[in-house]
């Protein structure tokens, strides 16, 4: 078990990084950044030489591949850190210095247990690409096609894990505080995102979830995935067709090529509604470095390390959800949330439709560009606190994607009114799968089911009943001991350095979550 010092060295370390680097400042500016992680993120950064011009790209390449997956998720969101922030921010997602070829080459040796030679015959030693866990090659197989190779780097399995058990020991510590940090429940976070993590470093995990996602969206021709090499694919080896398109990231590129970008924002949205909430599995790392335009108008994606996956009745929820919001039904969506359990049942319906209102009337109709996501996102975290709503882990992938699609469609059209694109695909679901014929098979196919295994449900009930609400039972976590419980009233002095440098580290993750 890593000692509480080793925690707190490493949050000051990388509390530091961020200051030095200047990546502190649009949190400190911010009006929306609590008081309290104003004054710690004053204090984090004195001392520190801070340029003028924020160097964030390289403050979370210094922290390391943890931080660089948060790095990705502001990079799809000028509205909210800014249009130089976003700019610098996308060099993390595929433009990091790659490793020298040798080491690669030898991961790759590793990996195959043999000579890359009898699988391949070249391997472009320049990379095309390089991110935070691995780097991808060009290459040719032994039987003539041009494939892409990812290799996962040396060594990231180790990093991650370090960075995490102490992201895990920051949270409880945070979570100990109580009040509205408790209800936002940052452990249950930090564990949603390591089983996220865990999944993205098995490429062959990575390249079962790509053959998955193909076989769901065929229904979608102008999304393609790329077929998988399994002869050529192992836990740290992924080897796939090649795709030669223009990264949807390079706007002038496409506008020269004569791509019609509102087309391209369209199928984007739609590929992820399909895949979301007909299909229940969704690529969740959605961002430009991912997403290519290829001839016709169409859309490749590559790096499916991160999926997500929804219930049917969760689809279902979030379909009425969208659908309630485009169309204005504000109780509807109310009544949803206390049927989810997402709301405690203790406040009023009424009133949370009338909250809901506040936020979403001013925002109908609107193109993305004119909006105020800064005041859209305040008046929704107010709306979480002023009606007790804790924070669904389960759910985070889902909002995280969605904030990801919002930011590369309006990247190719900023005129373009996500309610409006939106508005048939949800609608024509919902249709056909909550009519009265859809209604009728659910209920006999339920029914039956139910019937066939009513005495394993009752042994169920004995043993563990089941979680209340809409949200999947929690994962265990592991116990983690609070330095103020701990010791007593001499623990504030170590708590208040912890929480210091926890804000540093975390501060810009703040920024996402609400």
């Amino acid at each position: 078990m890593t000692a509480t010092a080793t925690h707190i060295w490493r949050l000051l370390k990388w509390g530091r990084i961020l200051a030095r680097h200047g990546a502190l400042t649009g949190i400190e500016r911010d009006p929306a950044t609590p008081a309290p992680v104003r004054r710690l993120v004053r204090i984090a950064r004195i001392g520190a030489r801070v340029p003028k011009i924020p160097r964030y790209a390289d403050a979370f390449q210094a922290i390391g591949p943890a931080a660089i997956k948060l790095g990705q998720t502001l990079a799809t969101r000028p509205d909210i850190v800014g249009e130089d922030a976003a700019r610098d921010l996308l060099r993390l997602q595929d433009a990091l210095p790659p490793l020298p070829f040798e080491v690669i080459h030898a991961q790759m040796a590793r990996a195959f247990q043999r000579d890359p030679a009898t699988l391949f015959a070249s391997i472009d030693p320049v990379a095309v690409g390089a991110a935070s866990i691995a780097q991808v090659h060009r290459a040719v197989t032994t039987d003539g096609r041009t494939v892409a190779v990812k290799v996962l780097r040396p060594g990231v399995e180790e990093e991650f894990v370090r960075a995490l058990d102490t992201y895990e020991w920051a949270a409880a510590q945070v979570e100990g505080m109580g009040g509205d940090l408790a209800r936002l429940r940052p452990r249950l976070v930090i564990e949603t995102f390591k089983r996220w993590t865990a999944r993205e470093l098995d490429l062959r995990r990575e390249a079962a979830s790509a053959s998955e996602l193909a076989d769901a969206m065929t229904a979608e021709p102008d999304f393609l995935v790329p077929a998988i090499d399994w002869q050529r694919t192992t836990g740290r080896v992924l080897t796939l067709e090649w795709i030669d398109g223009i990264k949807l990231s390079n706007r002038a590129a496409l506008v020269e090529a004569g791509y019609d970008l509102q087309k391209l924002a369209d199928t984007l949205v739609h590929a992820f509604l399909r895949q979301a909430i007909a299909e229940g599995f969704f690529h969740a790392d959605m961002h430009q470095g991912n997403l290519f335009a290829l001839p016709g108008n169409r859309i490749a994606a590559i790096d499916f390390g991160i999926m997500g996956r929804i219930d049917r009745r969760a689809r279902v929820w979030l379909a009425e959800i969208l659908y309630g919001l485009i169309t204005g039904n504000y109780k509807r969506v109310a009544e949803i949330h206390f049927e989810a359990g997402y709301v405690p049942a203790h406040h009023n319906v009424a009133e949370f439709a009338t909250a809901l209102r506040a936020v979403g009337e001013p925002m109908r109709g609107m193109a993305v560009k004119d909006m105020s996501i800064g005041m859209m996102l305040e008046g929704l975290f107010n709306i979480t606190r002023d009606f007790d709503m804790r924070t669904q882990p389960h759910l985070l992938l889902l909002q995280k994607t969605m904030v990801m699609v919002e930011g590369v469609a309006t990247s190719l059209d900023p005129d373009i009114n996500l309610w409006d694109s939106a508005a048939p695909f949800v609608r024509e679901w919902i249709r056909t799968e909550l009519g009265p014929e859809a209604a009728v098979a659910d209920r006999l196919v339920t029914d039956l089911r139910t019937l066939s295994r009513l005495p394993q449900l009752i042994r169920n009930i004995e043993r563990h009943f089941p979680t209340p609400g809409g949200a999947p039972p929690e994962p265990p976590l592991k116990p983690i001991a609070v330095l103020g419980q701990r010791r007593g009233g001499h623990g504030w002095r170590y708590l208040g350095v912890a929480i210091l440098s926890a804000a540093a580290s975390f501060g810009a993750a703040w920024l996402v979550l609400h």
